[in-house]
């Protein structure tokens, strides 16, 4: 599925806000950049729209005012793969936020029936990067994978938001390994397709996607992914210098490039087993991308991001005007405050400009 458009009703610093996440076409923009400095609810933003979805309408009462009472937010989704038949997209509004009219009663039964879908069957991915991540220094632990790695709750997708989970660096070892160690294992045992149906599930696309597509963001920091230490199972990669590194001492930047990467890759193919995660669809929403990333790197990240997971739609948060530069056309949102008020104001196209 991919964000439409977004409606903020009562949610500081906001007031009333309307945000479009489509072209001048109407079709899902798969790349925007929120720009603003700090206090200006950019995290905000994010956080209602990760609680305003398939499977996962609920949103936290702090994002609410004093003034304004209970927050109300609605989303707009294009189902896309999740639901290839519907012409227009799924309009999910937080409970209890809807006025009483047989309209809104009718968008909550349809709601309802969307959240049952997105719990039982999976799917509606929504994956969202905290600003407060980092990284501790852990060995990998690999257990039960049909529990851990190939079990996907739509409900699950948001748990980053919390400060508690905010150390990616399990989550980040058991996918890279875990890509590894299946691909191997069913290269081993090659699968008959001959009486099967058109989706099966090959371990090897997973290899080889969560390969290509972290090595390829490492690249910008000049390292290269190698794969796994074979004794240890710990992510191997090579310095520019030609030396091996595990991951626990690769720099800080470098790190959170991989969990981009990986954890998105991981996160696709346990809701869509039988897709390439290179194709597959999904939102992916990352605060303060340019964290710790230097001048060059913000330049580049967004192309590589696309270029690599295309099937994504990336809504990322920064302050950096490096990042935002680096947006395509029409792909920047700037939320400013104004002096005489203590709202924050969207700015879009031309207005949204980083000079």
């Amino acid at each position: 599925m991919y964000l439409a458009r977004a409606t903020l009703c009562g949610v500081a610093p906001f007031g009333e806000l309307d945000v479009d996440f489509c072209t001048e076409h109407e079709e899902p923009r798969m790349v925007t950049v929120v720009h603003g400095g700090a206090g200006v609810g950019k995290t905000t933003l994010l956080q209602a729209l990760a609680c305003t979805r398939p499977g996962h309408a609920t949103v936290a009462s702090s994002l609410g005012s004093v003034d304004e009472g209970a927050p109300r937010v609605r989303c707009a989704w294009h189902l896309g793969e999740d639901d290839p038949s519907r012409p227009h997209p799924l309009e999910v509004g937080t409970p209890g936020g809807s006025p009483s009219s047989d309209d809104a009663a009718s968008r909550r039964r349809e709601q309802a029936l969307y959240d049952r879908r997105a719990r039982d069957q999976g799917g509606f991915v929504f994956l969202m990067f905290p600003a407060n991540r980092w990284f501790s220094r852990q060995a990998v632990s690999m257990h039960a994978p049909r529990r851990t790695m190939m079990r996907y709750d739509v409900r699950s997708t948001t748990a980053l938001d919390q400060a508690s989970s905010a150390d990616l660096t399990r989550e980040t070892k058991q996918a890279l390994a875990y890509a590894a160690i299946c691909a191997a294992l069913a290269a081993g045992h090659p699968r008959d397709r001959s009486g099967a149906g058109p989706r099966q599930v090959d371990p090897r696309v997973l290899g080889q996607a969560m390969h290509e597509a972290v090595d390829k963001i490492v690249q910008l920091t000049g390292f290269r992914y190698e794969g796994l230490e074979p004794l240890s199972f710990e992510p191997l990669f090579s310095s520019p210098g030609g030396c091996s590194r595990t991951f626990d001492v690769l720099p800080t930047r470098t790190r959170h490039l991989v969990a981009y990467a990986a954890l998105t890759i991981k996160t696709l193919w346990a809701a869509y087993p039988s897709y390439d995660p290179r194709a597959a669809e999904g939102v992916v929403a990352i605060d303060d991308i340019d964290l710790h990333q230097d001048a060059r790197v913000q330049s580049e990240l967004l192309r590589t991001l696309r270029s690599s997971l295309p099937g994504v739609q990336w809504i990322v948060t920064t302050a950096s005007p490096h990042l935002a530069a680096s947006a395509g056309p029409g792909q920047v949102l700037a939320l400013r405050r104004m002096s005489q008020s203590d709202q924050v104001s969207l700015f879009v196209d031309q207005q949204a400009r980083t000079h």
